[in-house]
């Protein structure tokens, strides 16, 4: 038995069939195309959208090209059982009742719904992941608000607030209206008690959303049902294939890493940064963007930040990165290395969702040193201070400070900053077994097996 598992980024999508024995015998990928930018008078991005049809493009491609690959490994594809997906947090759009997108899907770190998100605010108790700009209900609000703006439109065209994840697994099932415990929770669910609250059903009936849109929720690889037989013989997989509810993107990296007692943490360093820690009761905090979600029989507590590695790509160029992690790797190595302390809170663009939850809070990347070695430290200093300033804010909240951080993400395997963070933090920093989340969403995959 073989199980498939599928991680939908932001720049890309990936595959991988795991065997039984999590071992990856083959894997596959294609790039997406960049988000769509929203730019307001200030000049400043404020949204980032993309279209779902062009989520479905290209995993058609990496469906086929792993496909491709199994069977020159002669593996036969009634071997793979099960399949599940995991996506970008609070990814989000509306579709009619055929499944077929009426609005663009906003990303994770859109953040024009600054009404919508105070709003929120205003209605909802603290022990919700629903707080914030960057929310998927407060998008999935703008969304409909806009829909609603249109006089072509009609409200009644909208049959379904999909996550991102959602709508993939709808497209192979032939069904749509299901979500699970992880991707559901920005959308206000509340996972302690397995419902939508009713704080948040009086909001939705206050701006003529009906509930009804809201999918229905269940566990992470818990299966949902049996791939379409049209979706079975396009792809020429068994019709037997189960698809399984998936998991957000950072959930999927953390199953992958391996990471399972309390007080272990995880930090996923790639456009932004998500940093979170294993505890034995959840945690809510709107005033600082923490939520918890379940996590086998314990909770995953943290939050993601906007800052991280998209905050370099707009200073220096793949090589000079090289080039500048080399001459730090030098320093280090040779006990030259001296902290700058420049107290940077880098950002690409303003706005944060934790450790502070501040939707103005504007980027602090001065003064600018004259080398830009010194600057490049400077940045990456920044980004070790507000991880540090993550695990403490939970600490504060009640959660165990990290006995050990694993590194997930493309800047994991950066030894400088690994060195700089394990200064800052006080621990030990290691890099995960896997890093893939494709991979844990394979694992989640066979859950049920």
């Amino acid at each position: 038995m073989y199980s498939l598992g599928i991680d939908i980024g932001t720049s890309g999508i990936r595959a991988v069939v795991m065997d039984k024995h999590h071992r990856i015998i083959s894997q596959a990928q294609y790039g997406l195309e960049k988000s769509t930018e929203l730019i307001n008078n200030n000049q400043t991005v404020i949204g980032y959208s993309q279209k779902p049809h062009e989520w479905w493009t290209v995993f058609e491609k990496v469906l086929f090209e792993i496909i491709q690959c199994i069977l020159q490994q002669h593996i036969k594809l009634e071997n793979i059982t099960h399949l599940a997906i995991d996506g970008t947090s609070g990814t989000v759009l509306l579709a009619d009742q055929s499944g077929t997108p009426v609005s663009d899907a906003l990303m994770y770190n859109d953040q024009r719904a600054t009404i919508q998100a105070q709003q929120i605010k205003q209605a909802a108790p603290d022990n919700t992941a629903a707080i914030g700009v960057s929310s998927g209900l407060a998008k999935i609000l703008w969304l409909h608000n806009e829909w609603l703006s249109d006089n072509t439109h009609s409200k009644n065209s909208i049959a379904y607030a999909l996550n991102q994840v959602d709508w993939i697994n709808g497209k192979l099932l032939g069904k749509y209206g299901v979500s699970d415990h992880n991707n559901a929770l920005k959308m206000g669910y509340n996972a302690q008690h397995s419902c939508w609250p009713n704080w948040l059903i009086e909001l939705l009936k206050k701006h003529q959303f009906s509930p009804s849109y809201l999918p229905q929720v269940i566990l992470p690889g818990q299966i949902l049902g049996t791939i379409s037989s049209a979706m079975a013989l396009h792809f020429g997989l068994s019709p037997e294939l189960k698809i399984c509810a998936g998991t957000t993107d950072s959930t999927a990296a953390i199953i992958a890493s391996g990471a399972k007692e309390v007080g272990q943490a995880i930090t996923s360093l790639g456009s932004s940064m998500v940093m979170k820690i294993i505890a034995d009761t959840p945690i809510f905090d709107k005033k600082s963007g923490i939520y918890s979600q379940p996590y086998g029989n314990f909770w995953l507590v943290g939050g993601s930040s906007n800052s991280g590695g998209e905050v370099l790509k707009q200073y220096f160029s793949p090589e000079q990165l090289t080039q500048m992690t080399h001459a730090l790797d030098f320093k280090i190595k040779h006990g030259k290395f001296t902290p700058l302390d420049l107290n940077y809170y880098p950002l690409s663009a303003p706005g944060e969702r934790f450790p502070i939850q501040d939707p103005k809070l504007k980027p602090k990347v001065s003064p600018q040193p004259s080398e830009p070695l010194d600057y490049f430290q400077a940045l990456l200093e920044g980004m070790a201070d507000i991880e540090t300033l993550a695990y403490k804010k939970l600490v504060d909240l009640g959660a165990p400070y990290p006995k050990l951080v694993r590194s997930i993400g493309g800047g994991a395997k950066n030894n400088s900053w690994r060195y700089i963070r394990e200064q800052k933090l006080g621990v030990s920093v290691i890099i995960a077994d896997e890093q893939q989340a494709a991979a844990g969403a394979a694992l989640l995959a066979q859950t049920t097996w």
